[in-house]
């Protein structure tokens, strides 16, 4: 079976700036994403855009895929190298099988497991945090609390990224890995929009800081789902 085509998934041109990338992924999410728009949803198409800007958002590993985009394209073995090639890698499937399965292993006990519970320190206490300081949302001592809440919530996300790009992620949590990937993200920007109300105490980006986390704690609970299925 072909490997998808990353740029072809983004609708985007191999030549498209990381701007245009993360525009045009940020489009197609909110078009298949569910709580956008229920007509267009689809599961498997968010995973694989997903999977896309997993590898496109990031400038080192964009040009490593094109590069073996590249490789691929200018390489065309004989009939008898395929066969070759088929039979050597055949042979290599059996003798890494156990290999990937500790790969596997290893990275559900240090990455996948870690960053599921930094996630939750952050996403799970958010509700009470706003209750408290709705009281007042003026009163220094309760905006001091909820500052000192999001500079929490800073250190786990910055221990959750380190931790989620230790170690690659082996092929069959793929899937898993870019619910992991686009839920930190949305992590990250939920953080600084709630940063933005303790600046201005605009409604807006508390509202919008909320919007952010529950998307992101809906694309952590997919996450849960889809390793239940590995």
């Amino acid at each position: 079976m072909a490997h998808s085509n990353h740029y072809e998934t983004l609708q985007v041109s191999s030549k498209a700036t990381q701007s245009e990338i993360k525009q045009a992924y940020r489009r197609l999410v909110k078009l298949f994403h569910p709580d956008s728009n229920s007509e267009t949803a689809g599961h498997e198409e968010i995973v694989r855009l997903n999977a896309a800007y997993e590898i496109l958002g990031d400038t080192q590993r964009r040009q490593s895929y094109d590069r073996q985009m590249h490789k691929h394209s200018t390489t065309a073995p004989s009939s008898r190298q395929g066969r070759t090639a088929s039979t050597q890698t055949q042979s290599r499937q059996r003798q890494t099988g156990h290999d990937t399965d500790e790969q596997l292993q290893q990275w559900l006990t240090q990455v996948y497991k870690p960053v599921n519970q930094m996630l939750a320190r952050i996403l799970n206490p958010l509700t009470a945090q706003i209750d408290k300081l709705s009281a007042d949302p003026f009163d220094d001592e309760l905006l001091e609390a909820f500052q000192t809440y999001l500079n929490t919530c800073r250190e786990f996300l910055n221990q959750a990224q380190q931790c989620f790009r230790s170690m690659p992620n082996p092929a069959p949590v793929a899937g898993v890995a870019a619910h992991l990937y686009y839920c930190l993200n949305q992590v990250g920007d939920g953080i600084d929009e709630l940063e933005f109300f303790t600046l201005n105490y605009d409604d807006y980006y508390l509202h919008t800081g909320q919007e952010l986390f529950r998307i992101a704690a809906g694309l952590r609970r997919e996450a849960q789902v889809a390793i239940r299925d590995i």
